[in-house]
């Protein structure tokens, strides 16, 4: 019987070890820069073209590698991290497996050109499909430089499967703000088809978060600082004000390395109860330093979940760090009994002199006297009647006649009144609400209908703004001051890659250097829910693989979730208007986002609950 297990050649071996490396071109970018930081560099530079598709470079300043490193540094498993088992549970570096390289190289046209110090030539090595192809000494900078050109060539399948350049650069923009938080004494800069976005210069901490996420960002930090024998934290929290309806600046360190954990971030969300609106997600930026054989990093090939021995105790520290330091800067609010009981007044009131208030009095006004009694407000005269003007004082008799006219109602008939009363009182008869928060109660036949408001004022706007979007373009309202809103490299590009569509639904914008001004938006929106829109929109259409044909009911989408966010003060009157918009819609059961918008709650559950 002959054999059916054999060894794999090297090149396919290596591409499917890519696969669970290489996920997309941000995958490559982590990779390169975090071996450049491991070799020392003080400044990186990363240049794409085509969110990587067509080309990804980065250049370093680092140590650099001999010929014969050059050459190696493409096998599997070869590194210069790892002599022996034991040093797993004592890394200080980021890449140790020795996959990086051998993995882009299987996948991708690679050219790499690199100098030692104390070396007059460097090494130049051009590699396709792990195949070498030429090696031969140049003149080049300390350092290394690495082209990763058409990245996927041989594997059409994977090439197929990356999104849209604004969703692949997004990642690698992702991948770049997490290696420049954890090393803020790195000099980075990132460019895209030309364009610079970031240049960070060294800096601390809180320097490289206002230069990353913008000035305002100053404002919102609150500083955290604890040491224990288990572990040492640092970092910032966000002001629970600034908190987001999205996940967004939520970063965790560990040795200077990013990692996710759903554990630890329920810590830091337990330190800010009671501070948070329902459903916001405070920004945060800690890193943890521990004993690095008290944690595995060897458990997923992203290196980005991480094992720790002594969680739970890790757990107690992080929410206690945090509530304290929220404490210590008053942000959670606190019972103070030692503090003065007097009126707490305004600074530049503090040094003014009490001023005593005065009382004016109109001493000529006299109650009984015809001409100073005019109700001029009202259309109503004391002398209309005799009884009003002597009001009971100083006259012996007073004519029956006088008295009618007092209680006379001018200009409108008692019959007219009355019916009017009746007509309203049976209008309300008609449909019974009861109001509380965003839902509606109604009663009907079969029982108790309960509407979600916010959802269903969703469905009404985003039918209406479709409605005319598929034959001409949604009304634009200009606003009178332009507003600027500072957004990342990866967000103009939606703009951009989106511009015809989001002219279309009534967006008028330039983008400048500062970011985005807004000039007009949506006639449905308000400026105070634009924000709100903007980012909504750009969730929407930066996560995740969008057809052509379904850019519209996004963009929609966005703008439907924020105009309807709009406060209304209910009465029976609005919410039948409400419910009336709602059934002339084709879809009134679901929002745009395929969430329930009314139930109905029968007469025989509601029996079975007594």
């Amino acid at each position: 019987m002959s054999e059916v297990i054999r060894l794999l050649p090297d090149h396919i071996a290596n591409q499917i070890a890519a696969g669970e490396v290489i996920q997309r071109p941000a995958s490559v970018v982590k990779e390169l820069v975090e071996n450049a930081i491991d070799a020392g560099s003080t400044q990186v530079d990363v240049f794409i073209k085509d969110a990587g598709k067509t080309l990804i470079q980065v250049l370093d300043n680092g140590c650099g590698m001999s010929e014969m490193d050059a050459r190696m540094a493409f096998e599997r498993h070869a590194t210069s991290k790892l002599s022996c088992a034991e040093d797993l549970f004592a890394l200080h570096t980021k890449g140790f497996r020795g996959e990086a390289l051998a993995s882009i190289a299987a996948i991708a046209h690679v050219e790499l050109k690199t100098r030692m110090t104390d070396l007059e030539w460097g090494t130049s090595i051009v590699i396709e499909g792990s195949k070498v192809i030429d090696q031969i000494p140049v003149t080049c900078k300390t350092g290394s430089s690495f082209e990763i050109k058409n990245l996927f060539f041989n594997v059409p399948a994977r090439r197929n499967f990356l999104k849209s350049d604004a969703v692949e650069f997004k990642h690698i923009e992702d991948e770049f703000i997490r290696i420049a938080l954890a090393h803020p004494t790195i000099h980075l800069t990132l460019h895209h088809n030309g364009n610079r976005c970031y240049h960070l210069e060294s800096a601390n901490l809180r320097k490289r978060i206002v230069d990353i996420f913008g000035r305002s960002f100053n404002d919102k930090l609150v500083p955290v600082e604890e040491n224990t024998g288990i572990v040492k934290i640092v970092g910032f929290v966000g002001k629970p004000e600034f908190a987001k309806k999205s996940r967004g600046e939520q970063f965790l360190f560990v040795n200077d390395r990013f990692f996710r954990d759903s554990y630890f971030n329920h810590a830091i969300t337990q330190a800010f109860d009671g501070l948070l609106v329902t459903k916001s997600f405070p920004s945060y930026f800690l890193y943890l330093y521990v004993d690095p054989a008290s944690i595995d990093v060897n458990v997923h090939p992203t290196k980005t979940e991480i094992k720790f021995e002594e969680d739970k105790e890790i757990y107690a520290i992080i929410r206690s760090t945090v509530k304290q330091g929220l404490g210590k800067f008053n942000i959670a609010p606190v019972l103070d009994f030692e503090q003065e009981t007097s009126f707490d007044l305004p600074w530049d009131m503090r040094n003014q002199p009490a001023v005593e208030p005065t009382i004016k009095v109109n001493e000529s006004y006299n109650p009984f006297n015809v001409s100073s009694t005019t109700n001029q407000g009202s259309g109503v005269k004391s002398g209309n009647s005799k009884a009003m003007q002597s009001a009971g004082f100083g006259v012996n008799e007073v004519s029956s006649k006088d008295w009618e006219n007092f209680y006379k109602i001018d200009d409108i008939p008692e019959i007219e009144t009355q019916q009017v009363l009746i007509e309203e009182t049976e209008w309300s008869q008609q449909k019974q609400f009861i109001f509380q928060g965003n839902f509606l109660f109604c009663p009907v036949k079969s029982g108790l209908m309960v509407i979600h408001s916010k959802r269903a004022k969703e469905r009404i706007i985003y039918d209406e703004i479709m409605q005319t979007f598929i034959y001409q373009s949604v009304p634009s309202q200009q606003l009178l001051f332009p507003l600027s809103f500072e957004i990342s490299p990866a967000e103009k590009m939606i703009w951009e890659e989106n511009q015809k569509t989001l002219e279309r639904l009534g967006f008028n914008w330039e983008i400048a250097d500062a970011g985005l001004n807004i000039q007009g938006v949506p006639a449905h929106l308000t400026e105070e829910n634009i924000q709100e829109s903007i980012n909504n929109l750009h969730v929407n259409l930066g996560l995740s693989q969008i057809d052509k044909g379904e850019i519209a009911h996004k963009i929609v989408s966005a703008i439907a979730s924020a105009a309807a966010r709009q406060k209304n003060n209910w009465n029976n009157e609005s919410a039948n208007q409400l419910l009336e918009s709602l059934f002339q819609c084709t879809e009134h059961q679901y929002s745009p986002k395929g969430k329930l918008i009314l139930n109905t709650i029968l007469s025989s559950d509601i029996s079975q609950k007594f």
